[in-house]
């Protein structure tokens, strides 16, 4: 029976990018080698890390003046490191707080300096994006998420403000087109889109680095890295190699615009049957719904065991929502198949037609 993967990360990954992986783990590139155990040092992997760079300009048009860098740590190293960056000693910054992530990021730059929270979504369980607020022109830059996995709500526009921007798109890059230039930072981590977890992906903007004033510890200086072409300790070999595959097969599939547009379909076929469902009901706000994870629940809590019983059934993984809300959440990243979303839908059709 196929599987049908849901999970908000570490998620689903293309078939043929595992098996190339796998392939690659017993013997890269007929080296005798795996690509566990190659230096990082050596050309086969200088030449990994190079395309792997080469194809996040390309697939996402990177203008001229950005440095794109693969370090460790995952988004959550970025909340503190950003600030570190970017918050000048003495500053401040604005952050709009829309949930989990970016409630942690504003904890860790509070460590660092002044913190404005202009906006947040707190007041009705962060089920929609906040949209009347106004960002100072004193702040050293602004920050967002732009799609919050454990809520489903995601950006929709790009705030309009006229100081630096920094983004944590750890959970919809890659899944539509986007404006680089618009932002001074952008970072992610891979076990969304890109890859397994383990590497972070960064575009930085070069000019806006060395500006805060802080003497910053090397491991956590973005200029450095960009010195060091992500090389400056070990990196994640394995974890970079997996997402150049990945985005090999995203660029054999026609790109970022091509998937954006798959994307799409695939969540209007799924929020469709929410809302015309009499059992189940959506919970993020209709205009702020994210593609990437729509989050969802039965109207009557009783049937939330059954409905997950009969999933498993039918080879669905990964429905379950985050511990700290409940419900459902059908996390739909770029290489679930839209055939797996209609086993979904279908699904709860026939749970609607048994329990009416």
């Amino acid at each position: 029976m196929k599987i049908h993967n849901y999970s908000a990360g570490p998620c689903i990954l293309p078939q043929s990018v595992m098996q190339k992986a796998a392939e690659a783990v017993i013997n890269y590139n007929n080296t005798g080698l795996s690509i566990l155990e190659m230096s990082h040092r050596s050309k086969e992997f200088v030449d990994v890390m190079d395309r792997s760079v080469a194809l996040v300009k390309e697939l996402l048009s990177v203008p001229e003046g950005y440095e794109v860098l693969f370090l460790q740590g995952g988004a959550s190293s970025q909340f503190y490191m950003s600030a570190l960056n970017f918050l000048h000693k003495n500053g401040k910054a604005a952050y709009i707080n829309t949930g989990t992530w970016s409630a942690k990021a504003i904890k860790e730059a509070k460590l660092l300096g002044e913190i404005e929270e202009i906006a947040s979504s707190k007041d009705k369980k962060f089920n929609y994006i906040p949209k009347d607020y106004v960002v100072p022109n004193d702040v050293n830059y602004l920050h967002y998420t732009t799609n919050n996995t454990i809520f489903g709500t995601q950006f929709k526009h790009v705030p309009e403000t006229d100081v630096r921007l920094i983004c944590d798109m750890s959970s919809d890059i890659m899944s539509q087109e986007v404006d680089i230039s618009k932002y001074d930072l952008i970072y992610a981590g891979a076990q969304k889109n890109l890859g397994p977890a383990g590497a972070t992906l960064i575009i930085v903007k070069c000019d806006a680095l060395g500006k805060s004033g802080r003497t910053i510890p090397s491991i956590l200086d973005y200029q450095l890295h960009v010195a060091k072409e992500s090389m400056y300790n070990t990196p994640p070999c394995f974890s970079i190699f997996t997402c150049m595959l990945t985005m090999e097969w995203l660029k054999e599939l026609g790109g970022v615009k091509e998937i954006e547009k798959r994307n799409k379909a695939k969540a209007s076929l799924l929020y469709t049957e929410i809302d015309r469902n009499s059992l189940f009901e959506g919970t993020a706000a209709v205009e702020d719904r994210s593609i990437m994870n729509p989050t969802f629940v039965l109207k009557n809590d009783a049937l939330n065991a059954d409905f997950l019983s009969k999933s498993i059934e039918v080879g669905i993984n990964g429905i379950k929502g985050h511990r700290s809300v409940g419900g459902f959440r059908a996390s739909m990243y770029n290489a679930l198949e839209i055939e797996s979303v209609q086993v979904l839908v279908d699904l709860m059709k026939e749970f609607e037609r048994v329990n009416e």
